[in-house]
């Protein structure tokens, strides 16, 4: 009975923080307005590439980024049209810190004013999500996977990650290569496969495969178009979209990345203003140390009771 009230207090903390996170966004259900369109003309020449020429190119813009210090805007979306129900948020600026292989540093603020709506950070292993304006300061696992019906309460910083940084495809992977068509465009789409984590097969057996992402390109300029990822068993991850892209000093880069996540059923839209790419970040940077008389909440289930914190040096940047 004490664990059902612990996760269920945990469960209203971590709602509460997202009710914060976006309450300043919020403006209620997204009108839709129809939009007379002219006629599109003839696409423009579509580029030609072989496989071997889109990985490259792909792990090449993989490999060229090490760590992101951008000052963003953010507009989520919570809900879809499968679950009846879809909200968008006004939208807020941020920054955003970045190195790989998984620090990431989010702080959002309100718009005018600029104060701190939240602040938080990932490693890959663990997140703290510090709240101002509720003096709460919520740690947990990264893998915590507390499905809400509460969209915005399944965001995670650590989400982010796969937006802005990309994996090379590994040598002697398999990948096949496809052309795909839709109403704007002409894409090239290639398809990494991997061996399923599957028990081991027998001494010459045939290995079993699934799919792991899905790399888009698009065919008017070859650019990094989308990446799907896939988790074990074909389900669908992340769905990442990229566009405006624009050199950022000697790096290019896209402007918009439209992240989804299906099974948390949100988007979140990120707008790039400014950034530079790596530059040396200070481990000091991705700390984020609970401030004095705050209250620590543990988010991991069948953690200790939620504390507060004496008055100690603030250990933050």
């Amino acid at each position: 009975m004490h664990r059902k009230r612990l996760n269920g207090s945990v469960g209203n903390l971590l709602l509460a923080f997202a009710a914060l996170f976006f309450s300043v966004l919020s403006s209620g259900c997204a009108a839709s307005h129809p939009t007379v369109v002219k006629p599109s003309g003839a696409p423009p020449p579509a580029e030609t590439a072989s496989k071997q020429d889109l990985i490259a190119r792909f792990n090449q813009q993989a490999n060229s980024i090490t760590s992101l210090n951008a000052s963003v805007t953010m507009t989520l979306t919570a809900g879809s049209a499968y679950t009846g129900v879809i909200k968008q948020y006004h939208e807020i600026n941020g920054f955003i810190l970045a190195e790989k292989p998984a620090s990431v540093r989010l702080i959002g603020q309100a718009p005018v004013v600029g104060t701190n709506i939240f602040d938080m950070v990932s490693d890959g292993e663990t997140f703290h999500i510090f709240i101002p304006s509720q003096h709460k300061f919520i740690v947990g696992s990264a893998n915590l996977t507390r499905q809400s019906a509460k969209p915005i309460e399944n965001m995670r910083p650590q989400h982010l990650t796969s937006a802005i940084f990309w994996n090379p495809v590994p040598d002697r992977t398999p990948v096949l290569i496809e052309q795909a068509n839709d109403e704007t465009a002409r894409y090239y789409v290639l398809t990494v496969v991997r061996i399923a984590g599957e028990p081991a097969t027998p001494a010459g057996a045939a290995a079993s495969w699934e799919l792991a992402e899905r790399i888009w390109f698009d065919r008017a300029d070859l650019h990094l178009a989308r990446i799907e990822t896939y988790e074990s068993g074909g389900q669908l991850a992340s769905d990442v979209s990229f566009s405006g892209w624009n050199m950022f000093g000697d790096v290019n880069y896209p402007r918009q990345i439209l992240l989804s996540r299906p099974d948390s059923d949100y988007k979140l839209l990120i707008g790039i203003k400014k950034a530079t790419f790596n530059v040396t970040v200070t481990p000091d940077r991705f700390v984020l140390a609970q401030p004095p008389g705050t209250e620590l909440v543990n988010a991991t289930e069948g953690s200790p009771r939620s504390r507060p914190r004496e008055s100690e040096p603030n250990g933050e940047k």
